[in-house]
């Protein structure tokens, strides 16, 4: 059963990372863009067809898969939110 939820899991980590990744990557170059709405509302056109077709190709099998790429998008969002993290962020935590 665990063998059989690794990919899905996997996948969901993938689409995490290209999702908040790209999110963070869009906020620092976005913001100094001379166009700023066109970074964003490209990027996320961009991120959320990815991740939604990610989601449909994977997790269209079984609600477990499905499950298990959920929850590898939320691990991938802790660990990017910690990576993404200024050090005085870091400090301050409670």
């Amino acid at each position: 059963m665990i063998e059989s939820l690794t990919l899905p899991l996997l996948a969901g980590m993938a689409l995490g990372g290209f999702f908040f990744g790209g999110l963070w990557w869009t906020v620092r170059k976005g913001s100094t863009a001379p166009n700023p709405a066109l970074w964003f509302m490209g990027s996320f056109l961009l991120r959320t067809g990815v991740t939604l077709a990610g989601f449909y190709v994977v997790g269209a099998e079984n609600w477990q898969w499905l499950l298990a790429m959920v929850a590898g998008f939320v691990f991938a969002r802790i660990l990017l939110t910690r990576f993404a993290a200024s050090p005085q962020e870091v400090n301050h935590a409670p």
